[in-house]
């Protein structure tokens, strides 16, 4: 049996006369004075030994059973990912199902819409009463949709251009031969229509397809296109979504066409007939859980495709070096599309060195005046312009003027982060609040230093008093950020201001100017991925601008603009050559893709206890030989919630040991926490990112 705890064994359970039960079933079961819904992972099982604890099940679960393709997902994630089944479950299958009467809930959804069109057609065009109706319309009838097994559907055919038909060819090929595809295209290329052409493909062959994106964000405008085109046979699946809708999805796609759009979880729905898996964004860091189970949605995506049978498709503007190697080897193929849809050309880029401008008095607070001149002109010409800022708040620090303390977190080793709007220092990693006059060492004045989203949108106001701007970050309600992209796309604001989540797969056809502030806060990092990930960040950001035939430009505002991303980017040097650099260093340094990583991550509230075991632990691994290791070190941040950290890196080599070697690792943690009696301590990181 399968309860949803971290438990590296399975418990026994005796089941009551006349109970008929298979591999998958649910039931109610008591485990430590609990009751949970356990899943049975085997029937008629051996007899178990004298020191087994055999319990008796409770009663049968009226919910539906897992999939035999559920379970061996399940199992693939746990053996790999080095966690328990009972975690994987846990997130497979959250608490609070909701159950519900579909013809009931079908009636009353239709009784609320005919309500709210009669008020629609009274109230006046044009009035904000008019267009709140409107947008409650078109939730119910997706609603609607989502229940109705009786709505007409027929496909609409997708244009494509003689590139667009061209990949298409190549990877309808690639699939016929068994292999996966990565459609590297430019941004602004429509690798969309590709994934549209391609599902109706599958639903056209009584097949169904799901979606994967990177993160919520972008699920709102994709949906909108994808609703053109499929109908009441699209369901979004995230986070974001009521548990209702959940509930209602997690039913539709055991019984019906489909058309699924999700973020990382929604590999766990109970999938059948899958003939399409497609990873938008592929190289995106968000497809990695940062919380046990650790798993990679894109990697794990794969083994899905694969346990169905169903074709598999990465995209990407910026593939990652994992990806691009699976291509050099032969397992994916690569297919490119480096022309623009509309046939505008890439964004013009300009590097601004803002420790020359400084020496000059060429800056204005955040911006210099080359980036402010540009800004006036792309306004003045109607156009629309976004600038990134990897840091939110108002201030990232803050400092005392006297002694020069930084205010750092309590419980974190960071310094805190001012907040203008509540006037609080806020730490972005636990979360502790506080309000603070004068520096609690000496009484000195307090005084922010570096310029998060916050106060870049207070410059960008002062600078430009007529423009509309909006900002667009982490602080930013769930519920106002699809009004804001909505508006930004529809030309209802001038600029907007944000972090990273404004990069990703937008599509604005008025954005003429994109300009990055800070942008050495994303080459700086101390990671072996960080140029990769600053090229594809500004990649992605310099791909917003200049579609449907209009003109682009890229400012970067830099103190190192001899750094190589920034010479890529603007075409002082190759991305050939890049790519071959990156890949050098990383076989050089025994990095991956050409060897495979695992981080263990120790915490402790005793720094002491911290260093001598992990200390103890990093010692036994080097004595089992399974890879090399190396720490323990203290990460970049190596205090998080009152909690120290340790980090000890073992990278182990791609060949037929692997899953003998991680075993290995499996079993040596869990001995050293049961001998130390220092169990929950350690987390494993496998493939971080």
């Amino acid at each position: 049996m399968v309860v949803p705890l971290r438990l590296d064994w399975q418990p026994y359970y005796l089941l009551p006369d006349g109970m008929d039960v298979r591999r998958g079933s649910r039931i109610k079961v008591s485990f430590a004075g609990r009751s949970y819904s356990g899943v049975v992972w085997e029937t008629d099982c051996p007899a178990p030994s004298k020191e087994t604890n055999v319990r008796y099940a409770d009663a049968a679960e009226p919910l539906p059973d897992i999939t035999e393709n559920e379970l061996k997902l399940w199992k693939f994630i746990a053996d790999y990912y080095l966690c328990t089944i009972g975690e994987v479950y846990k997130i497979a299958c959250p608490t609070g199902i909701v159950r519900y009467d579909r013809s009931a809930k079908l009636a009353k959804l239709r009784e609320s819409l005919d309500d709210k069109i009669a008020k629609a057609d009274a109230a006046r065009d044009g009035t904000k009463k008019k267009a709140a109706l409107q947008e409650a319309i078109a939730n119910l009838q997706s609603q609607i949709a989502l229940l109705d097994d009786t709505l007409p559907w027929e496909p609409v055919q997708t244009k494509l251009s003689k590139a667009q038909t061209e990949a298409l060819g190549a990877i309808r090929k690639a699939f016929i031969d068994g292999r996966p595809a990565l459609l590297d295209g430019v941004t602004g290329s429509g690798k969309t229509e590709v994934y549209i052409t391609l599902a109706s493909e599958a639903l056209a062959q009584g097949r169904n397809a799901l979606i994967l994106v990177p993160e919520i964000a972008l699920s709102g405008q994709l949906e909108a296109r994808l609703q053109a085109y499929f109908g009441p046979r699209l369901y979004t699946y995230h986070s974001a979504e009521t548990a209702v809708q959940r509930s209602i999805v997690t039913d539709a796609v055991r019984k019906k066409p489909y058309v699924v759009l999700g973020t990382r979880s929604a590999i766990f729905l109970p999938h059948t007939n899958l003939g399409l898996v497609v990873v938008d964004e592929e190289h995106d860091g968000a497809y990695k859980q940062d919380s046990a189970p650790r798993y990679n949605g894109r990697d794990c995506a794969a083994v899905l495709a694969s346990l169905h049978s169903a074709r598999f498709l990465l995209g990407s503007a910026t593939p990652s070096l994992e990806t691009l190697y699976n291509c050099n080897t032969g397992k994916y193929a690569r297919i490119s599309l480096k022309e623009r849809y509309f046939g505008s050309s890439a964004a013009k880029v300009e590097i601004v060195d803002t420790t020359a401008e400084y020496k000059k008095n060429g800056m204005v607070g955040s911006f210099s005046r080359k980036l402010a001149d540009q800004i006036k002109k792309t306004l003045a010409a109607g156009g629309q312009v976004l600038i990134l800022r990897a840091r939110r708040a108002y201030s990232t620090a803050v400092q005392c003027t006297q002694c020069g303390e930084i205010i750092k977190c309590p419980h974190c080793n960071v310094p805190m982060s001012f907040h203008k709007d509540t006037g609080k220092l806020v730490c972005h990693y636990c979360g502790a609040r506080k309000t603070l006059e004068a520096c609690p060492s000496c009484g000195g004045m307090l005084q922010g230093i570096g310029s998060g989203t916050q106060k870049i949108e207070e410059e960008t106001s002062a600078l430009f008093p007529e423009a509309r701007i909006a900002r667009l970050d982490g602080d930013t309600p769930a519920p106002a950020r699809k009004e804001i992209t909505e508006s930004f796309a529809n030309g209802r604001l001038d600029i907007l201001i944000g972090t990273q989540m404004l990069v990703k797969g937008f599509d604005f056809p008025g954005l003429q100017l994109v300009a990055a502030i800070g942008a050495d806060s994303l080459t700086g990092l101390m990671d072996f991925r960080a140029d990769e990930k600053a090229v594809q960040i500004l990649s992605q950001l310099r791909g917003r601008a200049g579609r449907r035939g209009n003109s682009g430009m890229l400012v970067i505002q830099t103190s190192r603009s001899s750094h190589p991303v920034y010479k890529l980017l603007a075409g002082l040097s190759g991305a050939e050559d890049f790519e071959s650099e990156m890949n050098a260093q990383r076989q050089a340094f025994g990095y991956p893709p050409y060897t495979r990583m695992t981080d263990l991550i120790l915490q402790d509230s005793f720094e002491a206890r911290l260093d001598n075991l992990s200390m103890l632990l990093a010692l036994r691994l080097r004595q089992s030989g399974i890879g090399t290791v190396l720490g323990p070190f203290p990460p970049q941040i190596d205090r998080i919630a009152g909690k120290f950290i340790r980090q000890i890196r073992i990278t182990m080599p791609r060949d037929k040991q692997l899953a003998i070697a991680k075993e290995k690792l499996r079993s040596i943690v869990a001995d050293f926490e049961t001998f130390h009696k220092w169990s929950a301590h350690i987390a494993i990181d496998v493939d971080p990112q």
